[in-house]
């Protein structure tokens, strides 16, 4: 039986969320279960159930943190004072690299398939998507339809999910992104 935690030790929320993102990483979703967590915790499992419900709750704490950054980094291109059409190439460029250098939340954030999470990592996929395209619009001075917003995105996640796991970042690929950005620019302002 493991001892109990301190005061000063108390297992948190955070605590929690840190170790689990490690864990999905290096084992993946199904490898995971909260018995593991747990004991890399050095607490009960039952400790872990006081904060998150099961593990699908607890995957989707972790994957909202993952869409946080890449909305983070939409916003940080709708701040910017420059011309739309390079906002636009920032845009798309700035997905490429997040997808790249994120490669295993890539994965998790819009490549797993499990009943347990799709509806809880929908929402959060859904809200990313809605940033997504309304800047998308807006840097297309409101040109772009709703299908040609679609396309982009499908568009930007197959070059991503062509190089998952077949590069270790984005440098490597940064020529071919630019071209495949140039590309999706010249379509959406024409």
């Amino acid at each position: 039986m493991t001892p109990r935690r301190t005061i000063a030790n108390e297992l948190t929320k955070e605590m929690i969320v840190e170790v689990a993102s490690q864990q999905f990483q290096t084992k993946g979703y199904q490898h995971v279960s909260m018995r593991s967590l747990a004991k890399e915790l050095q607490c009960s499992h039952g400790a872990l159930y006081y904060h998150f419900n099961n593990k699908a709750e607890l995957f989707f704490e972790v994957v909202s943190r993952y869409f946080e950054k890449l909305n983070d980094l939409i916003k940080k291109v709708q701040a910017k004072s420059v011309k739309n059409e390079e906002k636009l190439i920032e845009l798309l460029l700035c997905y490429l690299e997040f997808g790249l250098h994120y490669q295993v939340h890539y994965e998790f954030m819009f490549m797993i398939k499990d009943p347990a999470i799709d509806a809880l990592s929908k929402r959060a996929a859904n809200q990313s998507y809605d940033l997504f395209a309304k800047a998308l619009g807006s840097f297309s001075n409101n040109d772009a339809s709703i299908g040609d917003v679609y396309s982009t995105f499908v568009s930007l996640h197959g070059f991503v999910a062509h190089y998952i796991h077949r590069v270790n970042n984005f440098s490597e690929v940064e020529e071919a992104a630019k071209k495949h950005v140039q590309f999706l620019t010249k379509a959406i302002l024409s």
